[in-house]
């Protein structure tokens, strides 16, 4: 048993490096021919580190050869299989912008949307690459109205969409969660406000998201609480937005469990108002 093992292992070290002196043979070679065929070879067998290392030489020697734009679009591949979504991106983007009506346009143009997609991070995090990869996807299709990847770029684009969504939610809960804290507010306005202009901003920019019930929710939430920790020159009439509020969200969802509190603003926002009305009453009598 033990020297079934060793021999494997005696076997896996001759067999990496006569792969290793074969790689610097060819790459030292000055047959650029030779280089590219074992490029496309390595590619082929999934060594993409060393495609990759043949290939971003090869791509300024093929260049105005017939094999330059396989040589390109392989290259983008390569870093594509090898998870280097940014370089593959921006290779893909080269291919296609050198290339405009090549062999791989098309597909270049797809993938750099899917590399830009895959490159995204979760939804708490800086979404710069969620935007980048639907201008992507956005203009492959332009592009390619008939596109054969087209289902698959469109369900990439929800997804994508549903991302930044997910970031304007957990950013307006945060302003909600901060509350009364002032160390943030370094314009002005408070929490509350924030929340509300976050949400209803993301209510506007996507009119079709299934987060609407929840935006609505922390825009009446929020209101309620601005109104009840205004200064009472503020009070009456932030206690009637609120009240107003509360009514379009039952309006909206009225089998909301939210309801219940909808309705308890509205109790006390009623009960605020009248007491603001009543007291303006006698001081005007």
């Amino acid at each position: 048993m033990k020297k079934t093992t060793v021999f494997s292992i005696t076997l896996s070290v001759f067999l990496l490096s006569s792969c290793a002196h074969e790689f610097n043979h060819v790459y030292k070679s000055s047959d650029n021919s030779y280089r590219y065929e074992f490029a496309k070879e390595c590619f082929a067998k999934g060594k993409y580190t060393n495609a990759i290392t043949l290939l971003s030489e090869l791509i300024t020697v093929e260049k105005g050869t017939e094999n330059a734009q396989e040589s390109l679009y392989m290259l983008a591949m390569a870093n594509y299989y090898n998870r280097d979504y940014e370089t593959a991106a921006q290779t893909f983007k080269r291919y296609y912008q050198s290339y405009p009506r090549g062999v791989y346009a098309e597909m270049a143009r797809y993938f750099e949307g899917q590399s830009l997609y895959l490159s995204t991070p979760e939804p708490r995090l800086d979404q710069s690459e969620t935007v980048s990869a639907i201008s992507a996807f956005q203009e492959y299709l332009d592009a390619y109205p008939d596109a054969r990847l087209k289902k698959e770029a469109q369900q990439h684009l929800f997804e994508l969409q549903e991302k930044l969504v997910e970031k304007e939610l957990h950013t307006a809960r945060l302003y909600y969660d901060l509350g009364p804290y002032f160390g943030n507010c370094t314009e002005g306005g408070n929490n509350f406000e924030a929340c509300i202009v976050t949400a209803q901003n993301a209510l506007k920019d996507y009119p079709y998201t299934d987060k609407r019930e929840e935006f609505s929710a922390l825009i009446m939430k929020s209101k309620y609480e601005l109104a009840r920790q205004s200064v009472e020159a503020k009070k009456l009439q932030r206690y009637q937005d609120a009240e107003d509020e509360c009514y379009g969200f039952i309006n909206q969802y009225p089998d909301s469990k939210l309801r219940p509190t909808a309705e308890k603003y509205i109790a006390k926002c009623k009960s605020v108002t009248g007491e603001q009305n009543a007291d303006n009453q006698s001081i005007n009598k």
